[in-house]
């Protein structure tokens, strides 16, 4: 399947913006969704819609079998060795928090580690701040090598035996660098840690497998991969998540129930109180029947050489600083054009039909440490083409020339 076919399975990319066809170039922020995917949720809702678990009438039976199947392909998707580690939840954020609230503070005392890196996401920044708070353990940094990527001899400084957590984003949604998780991984384990891999961005573009990463709890967004939003899912080692207890309770995780005390379901349920996200994890079954179709080593090496064509493009641009490593890096551009805002930026290029993304990406501490306030973001995925990257250069250069006073 070649982009241009790929391309015409989403509808939404056929529209103009202010007058152009639309360039897409915000899949970072979320993707877009193929007509298997649409056709998925309008199916289920026209045909199948009932709660799970609970009826024994067909809807409910059907249901439940669609909710079921899309967990098992989770669990092969990203390599899991039983679907019983696949906790659906509302995405990355909610799966990490689940950890830092159930895991970490269960485990940790004063004195213990959390160590975590300036370039994560606030999902995988403030869970870990709070869990510190309410526990007395310090939060620790591994510190990020001058064009943002880690050092492994960084690693081996900063995490020791009092280290508990690490929890490392796999790509940085801001520097687009491909962190070594699984070097990461060993070295925590070394030391007797857990480590925590926040995938939101790494499970759309690249073949995940969490058993060979050895990580311990795996966090993942559907709406980044093709699915709908507010469905994801936490994978957990089996024997981690049997010690830990639900943090919400309520309806279908329960097993029995008196008036003063009540035990829990096995896995995974035990971790989805009340009625889940049905039609979205049916969206997200489809997602991922999509994108093996396409192959994601076929996705990644797209993801790559149109990152590459995209820095040896934009930089040749006068006045335009690109963030991040020059290479080990996909999916994705972040820049800024002299002292234009980047808000100002995105909204030029607006008017050219492209969508970008403008701000500080959930990541204010990366941003300190790169001494802006915020940036501008050129994201990428399967649907996009070296012609949606010339036209981001020709708007850039349109924007650098409206905004002459402001460059130089």
């Amino acid at each position: 399947m070649n982009t241009a076919e790929i391309r015409e399975l989403f509808p939404i990319l056929k529209q103009e913006v202010n007058g152009h066809p639309l360039v897409y170039l915000d899949s970072a922020a979320t993707s877009q969704k193929p007509i298997q995917v649409i056709e998925a949720l309008k199916h289920y809702y026209e045909w199948d819609n009932a709660n799970v678990h609970r009826g024994v009438h067909t809807l409910g039976s059907r249901a439940t079998d669609a909710y079921e199947g899309a967990r098992a392909k989770v669990a092969k998707f990203i390599g899991a060795a039983s679907e019983q580690e696949i906790i659906f939840t509302r995405g990355t954020t909610t799966a990490i928090n689940l950890v830092a609230s159930s895991y970490a503070r269960s485990v940790l005392k004063e004195g213990d580690e959390i160590v975590i890196t300036p370039m994560e996401h606030h999902s995988n920044l403030i869970p870990w701040q709070q869990a510190a708070k309410a526990t007395g353990a310090t939060l620790k940094y591994i510190p990020l090598q001058p064009d943002g990527s880690i050092a492994l001899a960084d690693v081996e400084s900063t995490i020791t035996d009092r280290t508990k957590i690490v929890s490392v984003v796999y790509i940085s949604n801001v520097l687009g660098v491909v962190n070594p998780v699984k070097d990461i991984a060993k070295i925590a384990h070394k030391h007797g840690a857990k480590m925590v891999v926040d995938g939101a961005q790494s499970t759309p573009h690249m073949k995940v497998d969490v058993q060979d990463l050895d990580c311990d709890f795996y966090a993942l967004s559907g709406h980044k991969m093709c699915a709908p939003t507010g469905i994801g899912a936490l994978y957990g080692k089996k024997a981690l998540l049997e010690e830990m207890e639900p943090v919400e309770f309520g309806g279908e995780m329960i097993d029995h129930v008196d008036l003063y005390n009540s035990t829990w379901k096995e896995l995974p349920w035990k971790f989805e109180g009340g009625t889940p996200i049905i039609a979205g994890a049916v969206g997200l079954g489809a997602a991922i029947d999509f994108l093996q179709e396409v192959g994601m080593e076929n996705v990644y090496q797209h993801d790559v050489q149109l990152t590459q064509y995209a820095l040896e493009r934009m930089t040749q641009l006068e006045d335009l600083t690109v963030y991040g490593p020059t290479t080990n890096r996909a999916g994705l551009v972040t820049f800024n054009l002299g002292d234009v805002h980047p808000h100002d930026v995105a909204t030029v290029l607006d008017a050219e039909g492209i969508a970008i993304r403008a701000g500080h990406h959930c990541c204010q501490p990366l941003m300190r440490w790169l001494e802006v306030s915020s940036t501008a973001r050129a994201s990428f995925y399967l649907y996009n083409t070296e012609e949606d990257i010339d036209r981001l250069v020709m708007a850039l250069q349109k924007t650098k020339e409206y905004f002459g006073h402001a460059i130089g």
